[in-house]
Parts: structure tokens; sequence; C-alpha cells
């Protein structure tokens, strides 16, 4: 067993450092204004990784460097580190209302959100360089961009030679995937443990931005792609968005990535192993704990990356900056189109529309070829464990694919018009606070026809997962006359945050306020839950 070596920024800041090396900017010579803003990947050779205090002084410099960026903060992690985000276009300061004014459409850029996969930090860094010194100069007339490199700021600080295992580099060392509470932040986007999830989804609220790419690595299955992505996979997840991130968006960055860089990009997946049974290409989870999935139910663009793992860091930074570089340009080239569909997403009528509570991977109605590669293991140069370095191999090999998700058989309901939280529920009132959904407290006692759920039965998963073990539960839905004190919360399904709302109280949701046990007091055979639901006064057309 190999002893954790952990590696201290300020141990990194100590090592000697290329300061011309090869990642030096293109078009910046050495007597420019710009000579030094260079990642720590670059000025090493891309053997290591930007510490915290690095991040902070970089985004510093290349505020400096523009009238159109702007450096603000938008939280704190646990251990107190504030959570820097950039603002950039033509805005007069990082305030909220100040984007707002500026027009355009406005499109968040994070990384880090698990600090061992870098790349997306250093890509955004770079991609800051290039703004601040006028490249990309056309986008501002169209967008306004929010940097948010260094999300998992605690996890990126313990860095140690050790860290996922297998992946190539850096080899001075990376954070930890987990945050300093021990959570996954990819997993917290519905329960909002964490105060690093709580201040990001503040700032969606804040800044309301009609566009979130989220930047990571990916290891798993040996494939050719250097890398992998993938839209909102929640089923009710609104179909324009859908439609406009599988139809064009994805396939037009895939396109202009190949014709200028020669690189395959695709949808996440991984082949599962499994013997005597073909190979399918399957993506990841459909439910809003993640990034992507819980973005789409906001009513937003969401879309996240994956650099391959056995790719160089180079080439993985590469393949991240050149993502975010063309789906910032077809953000630019389509602003009007996304802002329309986004504002249409915002007015329909989500009461009454059959929406899922749990869903299945849905097959692809042919075979694809999807491109597998190889992988060789070379030693790691100062602990000598074994990395994979990906070959120049690509193995055309068709199969079925799975990289959407569709509603299962029985998890299915019907939107309600509204639902009504008992005020004594505090934990689920202040997660819904958390989450910008608005409720209004009746003024009065009131009587009305609703629906309560009845459970049947309930189980809880065996295994602990991210400290909760989850639940599912069975019932029905029946039509009762209830008296309601005065304080009990009115929470409407609204066009905007509907389908938001019912993931997180529908009593038979996968990701809600049940399955995270934030109800477990009231949760047994023959018991009503205590939110109660207004069915919907009419079915929306299909």
């Amino acid at each position: 067993m190999t002893a954790t070596r952990y590696v201290s920024a300020a141990g990194l800041l100590a090592m000697a450092a290329l300061a011309c090396g090869p990642g030096l900017p293109q078009g910046v010579g050495p007597d420019g204004a710009e000579r030094d803003l260079l990642t720590r990947a670059e000025r090493t050779g891309y053997e290591e990784t930007t510490g915290y205090d690095e991040v902070v002084e970089f985004i510093e410099r290349a505020a400096g460097l523009s009238d159109e960026i702007h450096a603000t903060s938008f939280g704190s992690t646990v251990e107190g580190r504030t959570l820097p985000l950039v603002v950039v276009g033509d805005v007069a300061d990082a305030g909220r209302e100040s984007v707002a004014a500026a027009g355009g459409i406005r499109v968040w850029l994070q990384a880090n959100i698990h600090g061992g996969e870098v790349c997306g930090k250093e890509a955004l860094l770079m991609l800051l360089r290039d703004l601040a010194t006028g490249r990309h100069a056309a986008w501002r007339s169209s967008m306004v961009l929010l940097i948010a490199p260094i999300y998992n700021a605690d996890g990126n600080e313990r860095m140690a030679l050790d860290n996922r295992p297998y992946q190539l580099g850096p080899v001075g060392g990376m954070g930890t995937r987990r945050n300093a509470q021990d959570l996954d932040l990819n997993r917290d986007h519905m329960k909002l443990a964490s105060p690093e999830a709580r201040a990001l989804v503040r700032a969606y609220r804040d800044y309301n931005p009609h566009v979130v790419i989220d930047l990571h690595t990916t290891n798993g299955t040996q494939h050719a792609y250097h890398l992998t992505y993938a839209p909102p996979l929640h089923p009710n997840t609104h179909p324009a968005i859908d439609a406009l991130l599988r139809n064009d968006w994805l396939p037009a960055v895939t396109d202009a990535i190949r014709a200028s860089d020669g690189w395959d990009f695709y949808h996440y997946g991984n082949v599962p192993r499994a013997e005597d049974v073909p190979p399918t290409w399957r993506t990841f989870d459909h439910r809003p704990r993640f990034n992507n999935n819980y973005v789409g139910l906001r009513n937003r663009i969401a879309i996240i990356s994956e650099a391959y793992a056995y790719a160089t860091f180079e080439e993985r930074v590469t393949a991240t900056l050149r993502f975010v570089e063309e789906s910032l340009a077809f953000a630019h080239a389509h602003a009007d189109r996304i802002a329309t569909v986004i504002e249409e997403a915002d007015m329909e009528r989500v009461a009454g529309r059959r929406l899922a509570t749990r869903a299945v991977p849905r097959r692809s109605p042919e075979p694809v070829e999807i491109l597998l590669g190889r992988t060789e293991e070379v030693p790691h140069p100062q602990t000598g464990e074994p990395m994979r370095r990906r070959l120049d191999v690509a193995e055309p090999t068709p199969m079925d694919e799975y990289v959407a998700f569709e509603a299962a058989e029985d998890g299915v309901e019907i939107a309600p018009e509204s639902y009504y939280v008992p005020a004594q529920l505090t934990a689920v009132v202040d997660l819904l606070t958390a989450h910008g959904i608005e409720g209004l407290p009746l003024d009065a006692d009131a009587t009305l026809s609703l629906e309560q759920f009845v459970t049947s039965r309930t189980s809880l998963a065996e295994r602990p997962f991210e400290g909760h073990r989850l639940r599912t539960v069975e019932g029905v839905w029946t039509t009762v006359e209830r008296a309601l004190p005065a304080g009990t919360l009115y929470v409407p399904v609204t066009p905007a945050t509907g389908r938001l709302v019912f993931a997180l109280l529908e009593p038979r949701s996968d990701d809600g306020v049940v399955a995270w046990n934030l109800l477990d007091d009231y949760i047994e055979a023959g018991a009503v839950y205590p939110i109660l639901r207004a069915p919907a006064v009419e079915t929306p057309e299909p």
C-alpha cells in the first residue's frame, strides 16, 4: 500500500518554475505585460497544477489588464476559502444588477467540482488570460461570462501524488474528489448539505445564467475520445433545451473540433464489463443531484465535459479549452435563439404534464459506432505507481448506446398545480428557500379539496451514500378535504421552477426530500405523507 504524500500549495510555490516554458501563450512576447500571466501547469511543463492562492492571484492580474474583467466571489468553502468568480463582459461591475442590465445571454463556466479533476481549472484560467488580452472580443456583444475556476477549493488544496490512481498526471500531485466535509459536491445539488453547493445555487439564482458548463476529467472505459460530454439527462428536462443541445449545439462543437484539431469528441459513456453480454455505451445518471441534470430542471442549458484521464495533462487542458471555446462560439452565434428557448421554457405551463419520478436508460434506435481505444502503463516518476497513457488507436465498434433516459413505467405522475407544506417541516422549508423556490404562507386557516399520499411500503438502501441511506416509497394519492392551519406554505408549480419543485416534493421522486431522509419521521406503511398537493385543473397539450 502506498502512503499518501501531500504537497502543500506553499510547497508547490517553492518548486522551480519554468517561467517561459512550453506553455507561453501564442502571441505573448517575453517583454509583454502578460509575460508572467501563466498557469502553474504552463510554467512547469504540465507537471503541476495551480494552487488556490495562485488562482486568486492570477484572477487579480487578469482583471488588471482589462476594464471588462471584474473579480468577485460567490461564497466560501467549509474551511473558509472564498470562492472566486470572474465576470467578463460589457458591465460596470460584478454585481448581479449590472450583469442583468448588460443584455445578451449569461454563460456560467465552472471547474474543479472534484479537486483532482484539474484540467478545467487550468483551461478557464487560460481562457481568462485570452479574454484579458483582447481575444474573442466579439463575444462581448452577445454574452456576459461568469467564470468560477476552482469550485472545490478545499479539495484542490489537499494535493497528493497518489490521488486519482492511474490518471496521467499532473505528476506533481492533484487534489481530492471530495470537499472538506467528505462530500461529493457533484452529488449535492438537491440536498445542499455543503456550504459550497448552497453558495453555487444562490449564485445561479442571483446571476440567472442561461447556460452552465461544468468541466471534469473522467477515467473508466478505454476509448479513443479526447473528451466526452453530456447535456441534462433527466427526462423532465424541457424538450426544447434537450433538442437544442443534442441536435445542434453538441454536434456543431464536435464537428468543429474534428475539423480544426483532428480530435474526436462524443457523448459521455462507458462500456460495462460483463461476460457473454454484448457491449453497450452507457452514460451516467439522470438524477438532479448532478450539476447538469439539476440545471436542466431549472429550465436552463447545461453541459458537462469530461476530458480523458489517460491523455496527457497538456492534452486534457487543451481539449477542455477547445471545447469551451467552441461552445462559446456556438453560444455567441446563436445567442438570440438560446434566449428565446429559455424564455419560452419559463412561460410554458408545467402543471398537468406527465413527469417522471424515476427513470431508466433509453436505448438508441440503431447501433452506433463507438471509438474504443487502448492504453499502456507507465510508471509515475516519483512514486513508481502505474499510470495509464492513451495510445493513438481508435477501434470503431458498433453497439447499442444509452445516452438518454425516459420515465420508468411505474415512475410517472401528473404534475399538480401546487403543494402545501406544513410550517413545522422546517428542514423542507429551508431547502426550498435555499433553492430559491418561493412559497406563500397561508394567512388564515383554510379547508381545501386536495390530494394526500398514503404510503403502502417503504425501504432504505442497505449502504449509506453521502451520509444518507436513500429511501424509496410506494403508495397512492387520494382526494380528501383537509383543514390547513395558517402558516402552511403554498408552493405553486410554476413554469420556471415547477420541474424542480416536482423533483423535490413528489414522494416517489428518486432525488427529493423523501429520498434524502428529510421526512423519515413521517414515512411508514399506512402513514399519510405530510405534504399535500392540489391536482392540475387542466392538462397541457403534449
